[in-house]
C-alpha cells in the first residue's frame, strides 16, 4: 500500500546507500554532510509515525517495514563507523546493538509462528535508547576518523549509554514475551 508514511519509510532505506557514499567521499566538511543526511533519515522515522497516526494511514506493510528500515539504518551506520574507526571501544557496543536487533527480530518471528502476534508497545526505555543511540551516531559520524575528537568521545559515551539501555530493554522484551 502506497501512502505517505510508507513512502517516508522507503525514503529512509534509499538514504542508506547515500549515507555510505557520503562517508567515503573526501569532501570538505563531508562528515557534517553525512550527519545531516543521517538526521534527515532519522527525521523520516519520526515523521512517518506521526503522519500514520494522524491520518490513520497505518498498514501491515508499514508496521513490518518501519522497524526493518530502522535496523538497517542503525546497523549500516555502526558497521561503517567501525570500519573507519576500528577500535575495541567501538566494537563492543556495535556487536551488542546489532546482536540485540537480530535477536528481537528472531523473537518476533518466533512469536508470529506460535500465533502470538501481539505488538509490544515501545517503552520509555526503548524511546530513551533510540534517542541516545541516534544522538551518539550523529556525533560519531561528525567525529569519525578522529577517535580523540570531542565529538567522537562524547558520541562513544552516549553509545555506551544506548548499549546499556539496549540490554535493559532486551531484558524487558524477553520478560514480556515469556510471560
Amino acid at each position: 500500500m502506497v501512502n505517505i508514511p510508507n513512502f517516508l519509510t522507503v525514503t529512509r532505506i534509499v538514504l542508506i546507500p547515500v549515507l555510505v557514499i557520503l562517508f567515503y567521499i573526501p569532501l570538505p566538511y563531508g562528515n557534517y554532510f553525512t550527519m545531516v543526511f543521517f538526521l534527515i533519515a532519522v527525521f523520516t522515522d519520526w515523521l512517518d509515525g506521526v503522519i500514520a497516526r494522524k491520518l490513520q494511514q497505518t498498514s501491515n506493510f508499514g508496521a513490518f517495514l518501519d522497524p526493518v528500515a530502522d535496523k538497517l539504518l542503525v546497523s549500516v551506520v555502526l558497521i561503517v563507523l567501525l570500519q573507519i574507526n576500528p577500535t575495541i571501544w567501538l566494537l563492543l557496543p556495535v556487536i551488542i546493538i546489532i546482536s540485540r536487533e537480530i535477536g528481537v527480530s528472531a523473537m518476533r518471528e518466533w512469536m508470529a509462528k506460535r500465533g502470538s502476534s501481539a505488538v509490544i508497545a515501545v517503552s520509555f526505555k526503548g524511546k530513551a535508547k533510540t534517542f541516545f543511540q541516534m544522538t551518539a551516531l550523529a556525533l560519531l559520524i561528525v567525529g569519525s576518523g578522529d577517535v580523540y575528537s570531542y565529538h567522537f568521545l562524547f558520541g562513544l559515551l552516549l553509545l555506551y549509554l544506548a548499549m546499556i539501555l539496549t540490554l535493559w530493554s532486551l531484558l524487558d522484551y524477553v520478560k514480556k514475551i515469556s510471560s
